[in-house]
């Protein structure tokens, strides 16, 4: 009993005796293995992934990350563990130790990663906003990921001097890679930096509203942007998405940075389930520091890799370069050795990134070229054959990139050593006595007896020529027809489909198919020769884009000229233009065929290597496929027949309703102009008429008299139907045909839209890239001020032009205001591919 009694007394005491914290109290785990956590809305994951999404069973690496759970396409917008990836993600655990850290722990490896917190967390917290917190004893953040950032900026993240946006090391490795986005307190600007020390990009400084090198910002967006406590140690800046009647829920946006560089915004398309890459910059991406690396050649052409390595030269590292990071760059062939017999290969006015050490004087090219071979730390030089100037190239060169291609001026010429060929002086005069005996020989016997075999080969070199141009074609995936061949398949050109200020177009038959229908125009006057012709025709081939015709093929035999096209048996917008046509389109496919013109438009302006001004934008040129879904024609055309601007003008004789104001004053023509002819094109598609309606059995003075007592909406539609517009009274101005039966909110939209695109200064006019994104509701659409020039046009008041220049733009009563709108606009003109009487 006393023992029983002494073990109760001690007992409680055992107790008291001190442990270890891990023992004291144990980490809480949070994730293990494939477990995922999702926010409150389920608008992101955290857990484990690997960045090939199982596309490569070899990978071991994987990590704890936060991604997109609310779309089909896997988009990481945070990495814990870039540094040190975990192996077995099935054992691997993320967990909130006793001590009030976060951490990663590999079963194999140990903690991997944990976070940097002073105060002890006691819980954490994981938003719809995507960001991972990290709570204290008093419920405020003690860390969150939103403050240590990986290569993406999310709405609502607050970004400081201190914090900075460090892009993966390539597509499918998270670790940090050499480009990052910082923020600037000093400057007041967002700069790109290459490895923390060298920018390369920034916005420019802070105007209040936006940023001095990204004015699009003034643009109203659907994202609010704030800086605060601007050229102050404490700025900071961020952003959120607010909804809109369009778009009643936020978008999800992001900014990343990415692994090659340049910074880009992209806004997810709940449509077509697709990221849509709203803004990017550097635009080009040799524009990128060491994108290439050492010796590398940086190249702007789309759809090909940015980096090559020059001739007699291979990447250094084949598996990076496989991958899409070309850092190490390139090195020679036959290796680094040096020999005063080595060559030098000129490559042209190349510019590269950075300082390297040079040594420069002025002498000729001979001299330059001598003394670069007696420095074997010499790797290139520059020659400069008007200046004479030389420049000697100590180290190797990064990013190479063509100068002259930016400029226009060839002036330093990079000559780049080359130890493949190898210059043996011994004997050389005996060689060219043998040479030169040789070569006598030979052409004696070759003009006694080899002429008729000669001419023979070149006749047989001309057919092989004319059929590797028609491969050539064929990779394009464009035939070569012959004249006899198109004839045929016209029939004759027997069945005439329309003619447009290019030429006639005319319905066949392809040759090895019944079936196949397609629509061959044939140009008139082609002001270039076959050569260029080509050229231009390959350029037009290379355009692919679901709202543009495809072209098939082309002749180009003595003088005809010919384009072969996809049949539309629709035939054109311009055949729906009439409200005493029996013919009608639905709302839904009115909205459909506004917004694929206007995407195959963006296409031409801002998606093809070189921007293509359309000049033409008018019904007759926006044909409709069997799905009534929009293909715009006749695109590049204008350079197939010359642009001179008075040729182009002639071929636009009864399309003036479309033309811009800086057509008729004679200013330089740009992209805006087809976003004016757009706008008035979408002002009939809305109304189901034609903008202008003339009576053409009145005389011009009839015409005029007859203008005055009828209602200007009769027969000039657009300045009454943007007064319309902007008062908010849509309804009077859609098509009463349908009976009500449109949604308001797209009326809306694309009726502001129109009247955006049709303003007289070009510079408020919006790119065809934004006009998308409008139509789409991405981009906020404020009501815009009213044309003036048509105002003025149907009430005689005078207009003397626009802010941007437009002084020779007048009209007032009087003085050919009615010339003007008489001459505005006509049916007539038809370059229809297909039925202009199709149901």
């Amino acid at each position: 009993m006393p023992c029983t009694y002494l073990l109760r007394l001690l007992l409680p005491l055992l107790f008291l005796v001190p442990l270890s914290s891990s023992e004291t109290v144990e980490n809480k785990l949070i994730i293990k293995g494939n477990q995922t956590i999702l926010s409150s809305k389920s608008v992101f994951g955290l857990g484990f992934f690997s960045p090939t999404n199982g596309e490569s069973s070899s990978s071991s690496d994987w990590y704890l990350g936060i991604w997109y759970a609310s779309i089909p396409t896997p988009t990481y917008v945070w990495v814990a563990n870039r540094n040190r990836p975990v192996s077995d993600p099935h054992s691997s655990t993320f967990e909130l130790t006793s001590t009030g850290n976060l951490i990663v722990r590999d079963s194999l490896a140990g903690v991997v990663w944990q976070t940097d917190n002073i105060d002890p967390g006691t819980d954490f917290r994981f938003s719809d906003t995507g960001n991972l917190i990290l709570i204290g004893d008093d419920g405020s953040p003690v860390w969150q990921s939103f403050d240590n950032p990986s290569d993406t900026w999310l709405p609502g993240m607050n970004v400081t001097g201190q914090t900075a946006m460090t892009s993966w090391r390539t597509l499918f490795d998270p670790s940090p890679g050499p480009y990052s986005l910082r923020l600037s307190p000093t400057f007041n600007e967002f700069q790109l930096v290459y490895n923390g020390i060298t920018p390369y990009w920034s916005t420019g400084n802070w105007t209040g509203d936006a940023f001095v090198g990204v004015p699009e910002m003034t643009v109203p967006y659907i994202y609010r942007f704030h800086f605060v406590n601007p050229y102050t140690p404490t700025a900071s800046f961020w952003y959120i998405v607010t909804p809109s009647e369009a778009v009643p829920e936020p978008r999800l946006t992001r900014f990343v940075v990415d692994y090659n560089g340049q910074l880009k915004q992209y806004t997810w398309d709940p449509q077509t389930l697709h990221w849509n890459m709203f803004w990017l910059q550097p635009e080009d991406p040799c524009r990128v520091y060491n994108l290439c690396g050492q010796l590398g050649f940086c190249s702007s052409e789309p759809l090909k890799p940015p980096c090559a390595c020059i001739r007699g030269f291979r990447p250094k590292n084949a598996a990076s370069w496989s991958s899409a990071d070309y850092s190490d760059g390139c090195h020679r062939e036959s290796g680094d050795s040096c020999d005063t017999r080595d060559t030098f290969e000129a490559v042209g006015d190349l510019r590269y990134d950075g300082d390297v050490e040079t040594s420069r004087f002025q002498v000729s090219k001979s001299i330059c070229t001598k003394s670069c071979l007696g420095n074997c730390s010499c790797v290139a030089f520059y020659h400069n054959e008007k200046s004479n100037l030389c420049k000697i190239l100590l180290e190797s060169p990064i990013n190479l990139k063509n100068s002259s291609a930016l400029t226009g001026i060839t002036s330093d010429v990079l000559y780049i050593r080359d130890p493949r060929k190898r210059n043996s002086k011994g004997n050389i005069s005996k060689y060219i006595i043998i040479l030169c005996s040789v070569v006598g020989s030979i052409s004696i016997l070759g003009l006694i007896l080899f002429v008729p075999l000669i001419l023979w080969k070149r006749s047989r070199k001309k057919k092989k020529a004319r059929k590797e141009d028609e491969d050539g074609f064929a990779v394009l995936n464009l035939k070569v027809f012959s004249f006899k061949e198109l004839q045929a398949a016209t029939n004759g050109f027997s069945e005439k489909l329309g003619h447009g200020g290019f030429g006639a177009v005319f319905k066949g038959t392809l040759p090895d198919s019944s079936s196949t229908y397609v629509a061959v125009k044939r140009l008139e006057r082609p002001g270039s020769g076959e050569g260029e012709f080509r050229a231009e025709v390959c350029t037009i081939g290379n355009i692919q884009h679901v709202n543009l015709v495809r072209l098939r093929g082309f002749c180009s035999e003595n003088l005809h000229r010919l384009l072969v096209y996809d049949y539309m048996p629709n035939g054109s917008l311009s055949s729906y233009m009439s409200r005493t046509s029996p013919k009608l389109l639905s709302w839904e496919s009115r909205f459909r065929i506004a917004l694929g013109t206007a995407k195959g438009i963006a296409y031409l302006h801002e998606g093809c290597r070189d921007c293509i001004i359309h000049c033409d934008i008018k019904p007759e040129n926006i044909l409709l496929d069997s799905e009534y879904n929009a293909k715009v024609s006749d695109f590049g055309l204008a350079k197939l027949v010359g642009r001179d601007f008075s040729r182009v003008l002639a071929t636009m004789r009864g399309t003036w309703g479309y033309v811009a104001p800086e057509w008729i004053s004679g200013l330089p023509i740009t992209t805006k102009a087809d976003v004016y002819s757009f706008g008035m094109t979408l002002l009939e598609l809305i109304g189901g008429r034609r903008n202008v309606i003339v009576d053409d059995s009145n005389t011009q003075g009839e015409k005029e008299e007859k203008a005055k007592e009828t209602e200007p909406e009769k027969w000039f539609f657009p300045p009454w139907a943007a007064r319309e517009i902007i008062q908010g009274n849509v309804d009077s101005v859609v098509d009463p045909r349908l009976n009500g039966g449109y949604n308001i909110e797209e009326a809306t939209r694309m009726a502001t839209v129109a009247i955006w695109c049709i303003q007289d200064n070009e510079e408020i006019r919006p790119a065809m890239g934004t006009v998308v994104k409008m139509l789409e509701g991405v981009v906020e659409v404020t009501v815009p001020p009213p044309p003036k020039l048509i105002q003025a046009l149907v009430s005689g008041d005078s207009y003397q032009g626009v802010d941007n220049g437009l002084s020779g733009t007048s009209c007032s009563e009087g003085r050919g205001c009615s010339d003007l709108i008489t001459g505005l606009s006509s049916p007539a003109s038809r370059s229809s591919f297909g039925r202009p009487n199709s149901p």
